[in-house]
């Protein structure tokens, strides 16, 4: 869920709020358990779901130094914090309290576990990460009366990557699980590109 979306709703937060302190109850009844620190990490009582969005939400966008200045916040608060600004710096429009980077990075997210779930939610696999980062492709070829089937995605241009891009997935299971393939399986995720920000 977004952080927005948490202000925008009262009865999740008292919602959060009485889990916070069902938490700080149980932990008082657990006498063997040392008292936490002041300040000490508040990711397990936060309502925002601070893993999910590291690991689900913007895993494919966010930048190796975002990721480790990420893993060196303490508090619900600073990872709130860290959000807001991660959001900000992406929006095309900051004037505007609309970020259209967001939207459509959600949106793309939606898209691809609507289209490309297959035993695993959309955006785990080699197409939802794609999507993700460069949204649709230009074209698509599919061929699908022969085995395996196959499905060749074409991008005009990709941002740090070049003209002419093209991506070969194929569902050697025959399950539905489409696979980077051929010469495109290199395992490294290629130079994030953010249209929005062109």
């Amino acid at each position: 869920m977004h952080v927005s979306g948490i202000r925008n709703r009262p009865w999740l937060i008292l919602f959060c709020l009485f889990l916070s302190m069902q938490l700080l109850s149980a932990q008082g009844q657990d006498q063997r358990r040392p008292a936490k620190a002041h300040g000490s990490p508040l990711k397990t009582s936060s309502c925002f779901p601070a893993r999910k969005w590291l690991d689900e939400d913007v895993r494919y966008i966010i930048t190796d130094q975002e990721r480790a200045d990420f893993s060196k916040l303490t508090t619900a608060k600073q990872q709130d914090d860290f959000v807001e600004a991660f959001w900000n710096r992406r929006n095309p429009t900051p004037q505007s309290s609309e970020n259209p980077y967001k939207e459509e990075h959600y949106r793309r997210i939606a898209y691809t576990n609507t289209h490309f779930a297959a035993n695993v939610p959309g955006w785990k696999t080699d197409r939802g990460r794609f999507y993700i980062m460069y949204g649709p492709p230009d074209s698509v070829d599919s061929k699908s009366a022969v085995a395996p089937v196959t499905e060749t995605w074409h991008y005009l241009f990709v941002e740090g990557i070049g003209r002419n891009v093209v991506l070969t997935f194929t569902d050697k299971c025959a399950c539905g699980k489409y696979e980077l393939s051929g010469g495109d399986s290199d395992p490294r995720v290629p130079k994030i590109y953010d249209p929005l920000l062109q």
